[in-house]
């Protein structure tokens, strides 16, 4: 967030300067330019006054995000990643702590959870409950399919996960439709890939 509002303040100072440049820069309104006459024949030329200067302090940033957005954003420690940045394939703990975190492990070592399939939504929902409802559709086939080629007892749960409403709305649109070794408080863990 740091680097947007940096580049912001850069890409005003090079405009600034390309504007002073053509415009003659000394911010001198009363000196004329070469082909400006001494008298006043035409329309009134308007004038502006540009900072010679950009600031020398930064507007200070907010210290934390807005509640609700932490999903939504990346984290930059260890492996944890937002739901939707999960591909085919992945392997992944969960944390209930991070609702829509994933903290990616390598498949050859314990995890909870392998991603099977990535799935868009497409159309209008507004509500938790439809855009649980579509994503649940979209992972039922291919989730039964590959639950039905593992070992008994490997998988024991699916995982769904999906936007909410708030995320949805600016564009977040995939699903993770995952197996899993153990839903909640489970100890069993999933140790290779799935088959």
């Amino acid at each position: 967030m740091l680097f947007l509002l940096l580049a912001v303040i850069v890409g005003v100072g090079i405009i600034v300067a390309v504007a002073l440049v053509a415009t003659g820069g000394d911010g001198d309104p009363d000196k004329k330019s070469p082909n400006e006459s001494g008298g006043s024949t035409g329309s009134p030329t308007p004038s502006f006054s540009i900072p010679s200067e950009l600031p020398s302090e930064l507007p200070s940033l907010p210290s934390e995000l807005p509640s609700g957005l932490e999903s939504l954003i990346p984290s930059l420690a260890d492996d944890e990643v937002p739901f939707y940045l999960l591909r085919t394939g992945d392997c992944f703990d969960t944390n209930d702590s991070l609702p829509g975190q994933a903290a990616k492990r390598s498949c050859g070592t314990p995890h909870d959870a392998e991603v099977v399939k990535v799935a868009e939504l497409n159309g209008s929902y507004t509500t938790e409950a439809a855009l649980k409802k579509a994503a649940s559709a979209l992972c039922e086939a291919p989730l039964e399919r590959k639950a039905a080629q593992q070992p008994t007892g490997t998988v024991r749960g699916t995982l769904v996960q999906y936007p909410d409403p708030g995320g949805y709305e600016i564009g977040i649109d995939n699903v993770a439709c995952s197996l899993a070794a153990d839903i909640g408080s489970g100890t069993h863990k999933l140790t290779k890939p799935l088959a």
